[in-house]
């Protein structure tokens, strides 16, 4: 019953927060979870806690940007633009090499 009861007010204090803050947490809870379980040690808890929280964040923030593609240049650099509507149109779309919309 405790279990249930400390599940549910986890639950509740992450609904309020944004996507990046939610991946944030989930991602670290998982990582902790699961570095401790390979580990066995604290530390490894704290590593793995560490790098899910970090690797939910970037999630979380990608999902903060509706609409929004990841394109490349012809010089290789990456930057964030609309969508384009309709889906695919053809051509490079954003620049030499192509889009790549949702990486």
């Amino acid at each position: 019953m405790k279990k249930i009861l400390m599940l549910a007010l986890v639950g509740l204090s992450i609904a309020s927060c944004t996507p990046t803050e939610q991946g944030a947490g989930i991602g670290a809870a998982s990582g902790a979870i699961i570095g401790g379980a390979v580990t066995g040690n604290v530390r490894g808890a704290a590593v793995g806690a560490a790098i899910g929280g970090v690797s939910g964040a970037l999630i979380g923030s990608v999902q903060e940007q509706p609409g929004q593609c990841y394109y490349r240049d012809r010089y290789g650099r990456r930057y964030i633009d609309d969508c384009p509507r309709g889906g695919y149109r053809g051509g490079y779309g954003g620049g030499y090499g192509g889009g790549y919309g949702g990486y």
